[in-house]
């Protein structure tokens, strides 16, 4: 994947097919878990899913009370989730006798496979929580594959600096750097972009993937279209993305390829047919989702 930083007078110097956004959304406010107050950003009325993603909630509060409650135990069948800490902690346990902390920066990505049952607890750092939780879709043929997860500390997440800013490689790979996860399911691309002073950058991008653009701090415009904080710009992919970014703007870039299959969907079960949905209640109730 290449990588260049560009001035305003040379913006596509390999002249390129630029990668545009489509359609901009903003999340709805809503809670979850035991009451935690959160942005439902993809899983909602205006954006119900960008296969292969299901779902992305954006959390973050300064009061305790929006979030202590937590998570409590739950079940999932039929996909990932993806944890990534801004600020904060998350701790977590599951069915299978994992049990962590995801912290400041850190990155959890749990395959949910043919079943497990964990519960996550939200710990504030110097009186503020803030993250992501995004749900990643799989193909019907991994759907009941074994569940695992890989809990990735700041540390160990690559980051490309360049002059006015950085990349934190979640998933993928940006200028030579691969990501901190491992997983081949929809190939997935995951980059937190952090600019400090307004400038401009671009990258390759993958003309059969799927993905969004979400800002999370300051603003950005990529062709005509400007992106505040808050929203969420849905991408129709060429070759090359070109952001251009005021000072202070943070935003993740997230994408993969389509799984192209139905969806059925019960709460934290996705399946492929309402069929296997009903065996998914099944099994949670009689104690088998997890064997």
């Amino acid at each position: 994947m290449s990588h260049t930083e560009l001035n305003p007078s040379n913006t596509n110097p390999e002249n390129k097919t630029l990668t545009k956004i489509k359609q901009i959304a903003k999340g709805q406010a809503t809670s979850d878990g035991a009451g935690v107050a959160l942005t439902r950003i993809i899983g909602q009325g205006s954006v119900k899913r960008i296969d292969p993603f299901i779902m992305l909630d954006e959390f973050g509060s300064d009061q305790p009370q929006d979030y202590l409650a937590g998570f409590p135990s739950h079940p999932h069948r039929g996909f990932q989730t993806v944890t990534y800490m801004l600020q904060g902690k998350m701790g977590h346990e599951d069915s299978v006798g994992n049990q962590g902390l995801i912290e400041d920066g850190g990155l959890q990505w749990m395959n949910a496979g043919k079943g497990i049952i964990h519960s996550e607890m939200p710990m504030q750092t110097n009186g503020v929580l803030r993250g992501f939780q995004l749900w990643v879709n799989l193909p019907a043929s991994e759907k009941m594959s074994p569940p695992d997860y890989q809990d990735i500390p700041s540390g160990q997440i690559p980051e490309h600096i360049f002059t006015d800013g950085k990349v934190r490689v979640l998933a993928g790979e940006f200028n030579g750097l691969k990501g901190a996860v491992t997983t081949r399911a929809i190939n997935p691309q995951f980059f937190d972009i952090h600019f400090t002073s307004s400038t401009s950058l671009t990258f390759d991008t993958n003309k059969k993937h799927n993905g969004f653009l979400f800002v999370y701090e300051g603003q950005i415009k990529v062709g005509e279209q400007i992106l505040m904080k808050g929203e969420l710009g849905i991408l129709a992919f060429e070759d090359l993305l070109l952001i251009h970014a005021q000072s202070n703007t943070r935003l993740i870039f997230v994408s993969g390829e389509p799984i192209n299959e139905p969806v059925a969907q019960y709460g934290p079960f996705v399946m492929n047919t309402q069929a296997e949905i009903e065996q998914a209640l099944r099994d949670y109730r009689d104690g088998r989702l997890t064997q």
